[in-house]
């Protein structure tokens, strides 16, 4: 009887912390289209930064981006000249779809990221 209540007590409590503990799909290492490794990983709030990993750039900070419904929402910047965009993001397979866009998005330039 005791065990029974023990199980039913804690295993809900489990289940939650498990499934918070799943790591959201942006996360990894990512092949960029110039061919350098990212690395997103989450960096507090909610937020998830994206951190070149290879490259000339390497070990610069080059955006981040909040999980908003499956979209990911933010700032992205160019390490060649340090501009910074309104930023998007969405993953479709091993797929990820970055864009940066200037002028309430009028100008946006898009490129595809694979999943490694």
């Amino acid at each position: 009887m005791f065990r029974r209540l023990l199980v039913c007590l804690l295993l809900p409590g489990l289940l939650i912390a498990s499934s918070a503990m799943a790591a959201d799909a942006i996360q990894g290492n990512w092949t960029t289209e110039s061919g350098e490794t990212a690395s997103i990983a989450p960096c507090g709030g909610g937020n998830f930064c994206i951190t070149l990993k290879t490259g000339s750039y390497a070990g610069k900070k080059i955006g981040t981006l909040a999980n908003s419904g499956g979209v990911y929402k933010g700032k992205i910047t160019d390490p060649s000249d340090d501009k910074t965009y309104s930023g998007k993001a969405s993953i479709s397979g091993a797929t990820l779809k970055m864009s940066g866009c200037v002028l309430a998005g009028l100008i946006c330039r898009s490129q595809n990221w694979k999943k490694q």
